[in-house]
């Protein structure tokens, strides 16, 4: 993920409250076996510390890959818009030469997966995952699998034109709010609050 300096994380606290916000499904990516392409599995997640709580079906077909190589990434994305190039063109050039973008936060986890068969260490995980979700659950521990990723690394991307001069920026916001579609209202939320923090982009 290629993250431009003023696109990223003012701190860890940003990304950590982001994720605890609500944001709480991604995109789990391994290794494909040789010859195959990688494999992507949407699921639900919990933190758990400094690890990513996961557990999915037995027959899903990534244990082999993980087995094989349990290096993996985890990504979450959301508050994102499309952003047309008349709303982003600098006031001395036309709206038609603007260029379109798209906003957008994410958070990108390098991981090292730990797959947790153990009925006693898989129900203990359950719990632990659950307890953000469901408290109250009931229990097919064989037909799961757990998976434990220790994160090693955490990339955080907020692109919402922090670069670009306030005005406009607070101009976009308010534009996304009158369009209302899709996810702009949380979008124009992370813009303003972007704004609010950062003010003036200063390299």
């Amino acid at each position: 993920m290629f993250i431009q300096p003023w696109d990223a994380a003012l701190d860890d606290a940003e990304w950590q409250t982001w994720i605890a916000d609500g944001h709480d499904f991604g995109l789990l990516s391994v290794n494909g076996l040789p010859g195959q392409a990688p494999l992507v599995v949407p699921t639900h997640f919990a933190v758990d510390g400094t690890e990513l709580l996961i557990h999915l079906a037995r027959p899903n077909p990534v244990w082999e890959t993980i087995e094989a190589d349990p290096n993996v990434t985890f990504t979450v994305t959301g508050d994102y818009a499309f952003i047309p190039g008349p709303w982003r063109a600098k006031p001395d050039v036309p709206p038609t030469e603007g260029v379109p973008t798209s906003y957008y936060a994410a958070v990108q986890f390098t991981c090292r997966a730990t797959i947790v068969d153990d009925p006693e260490a898989k129900a203990e995980l359950l719990r632990r995952q659950m307890a953000h979700f469901q408290p109250a659950y009931g229990r097919m521990l064989p037909g799961i699998r757990g998976l434990r990723l220790d994160v090693t690394e955490v990339r955080a991307k907020f692109k919402y034109d922090d670069h670009k001069p306030v005005e406009q920026r607070t101009a976009i916001a308010r534009r996304l709010a009158e369009r209302g579609q899709g996810q702009d209202a949380p979008t124009a939320k992370q813009q303003i609050r972007r704004l609010d923090r950062i003010g003036p982009w200063k390299p």
